[in-house]
């Protein structure tokens, strides 16, 4: 059931020992799911004393819902060459999950496959406000992990959530969904540290990244987003129980045809947190419709109480070089609370040009203190 490979080096500390799920009985084009070979072919490849990989060959694999959990004895790595599927059948299926990594350090997720959830047969029985249907990949609590050259295509809800997660790195990954598939976000990172995520492609129809509660020193460069609804901070404050998100690195990144760029939500509510240390740089927009944005009157399924202010602090936030064209005339729109003001909210060189009819672009802000330097279209409202 096992095979030993070399990457390439002599180095022998280098070989891996392979974990085929096809030889613990994956059958490609199955109709039935594989899920107890691969549960098998990952709990020997785990215990084994040294370097191990699970393979999935070439070919399609059905597999329902399934936790590759640790601690294992070793680095594993999960080496995915064909694609595997998600059933559209539900009721087989973990409702919060499809595929979860759990409490495992030094993992490799990798090979130019593709996480196939299969989300086109689900999407209809969602409902505003409805998350139920499962995430497509989850990470919790993994420590010092890569994932690289992977496809997740059409996932029923999110794609790719993080949480509890600590050095983490994604590089050329290929997030894909139409833009109208409901909840489906590219990756959500919540109560996780160290992440970077770099020279990948997501398309989709809601957040391409969502940064929520509880995480620090997020770093984002050479990404495309679009279609989708832009990188977002929150939204914050729904929650008592949430904490402080700091350090948010974003630059090199390319949005097309996104309902919004760079966005931090807050809902009003009295859930004391801060937002801050945030660099958004070198940020090409092109027809976004909403390129800069701070809403904390947030309110996804309206009627929503407004009677309280946001209690979110939004604090250290520059803009630098972001270009581009704005779909609609409101380029700029900053939004704070009028309990707690953002501070230090810094626009550098903003060159977003309305496209379309109506006039120039522009910029509303309230409740906002900060600076404006350089070149500014619109003209800055700070």
């Amino acid at each position: 059931m096992l095979e030993m490979v070399n990457n390439g080096s002599a180095d022998q500390s280098k070989l891996y020992k392979v974990f085929d799920v096809t030889k613990y009985g994956a059958i490609p084009k199955s109709l039935t799911a594989n899920t107890q070979a691969f549960a098998r072919a990952w709990s020997d490849a785990c215990k084994w004393n040294g370097k191990s990989m699970v393979l999935v060959p070439a070919g399609n694999f059905m597999l329902g819902s399934i936790t590759f959990i640790g601690p294992c004895k070793n680095p594993i790595a999960f080496t995915l060459k064909g694609t595997l599927k998600a059933p559209s059948n539900l009721s087989v299926m973990n409702k919060d999950q499809w595929i979860s990594f759990r409490y495992v350090t030094g993992l490799v997720v990798n090979g130019g496959g593709t996480f196939d959830g299969n989300g086109v047969s689900n999407w209809k029985s969602v409902t505003p406000n409805s998350y139920s249907l499962p995430i497509s990949i989850t990470f919790q609590f993994v420590r010092n992990a890569h994932i690289n050259h992977i496809t997740s295509l059409n996932s029923k809800n999110a794609h790719i959530s993080l949480f509890g997660c600590d050095n983490m790195h994604f590089n050329k990954v290929r997030i894909t969904a139409p833009g109208d598939s409901p909840n489906t976000d590219g990756i959500k990172i919540g109560n996780s540290k160290r992440i970077s995520i770099s020279k990948t492609a997501i398309g989709t129809g809601d957040d391409c990244i969502a940064i929520l509660s509880g995480t620090s020193k997020i770093d984002v460069s050479e990404v495309f987003c679009g279609p989708g609804h832009g990188i977002s901070v929150g939204s914050l404050g729904r929650y008592k129980d949430e904490k402080n998100v700091v350090g948010l690195n974003v630059k090199n990144c390319i949005f097309k045809d996104t309902t919004n760029g760079l966005r931090i939500k807050t809902m009003a509510s009295s859930t004391a947190i801060a937002a801050s240390g945030f660099n958004f740089q070198n940020i090409f927009m092109n027809n976004v419709q909403n390129p800069i944005v701070i809403d904390q009157h947030y309110c996804p399924y309206p009627p929503c109480n407004q009677q309280t202010p946001s209690h979110v602090q939004i604090k250290d936030v520059t803009y630098k070089n972001i270009w581009g064209t704005s779909s609609t005339k409101l380029a700029v729109s900053l939004q704070c609370s009028k309990r707690f003001p953002c501070t230090n909210i810094v626009l550098n060189d903003i060159n977003l040009v309305h496209v379309g009819p109506g006039g120039f672009s522009s910029s509303l802000c309230s409740n906002v203190n900060g600076a404006s330097y350089g070149r500014q279209t619109p003209a800055p409202c700070i």
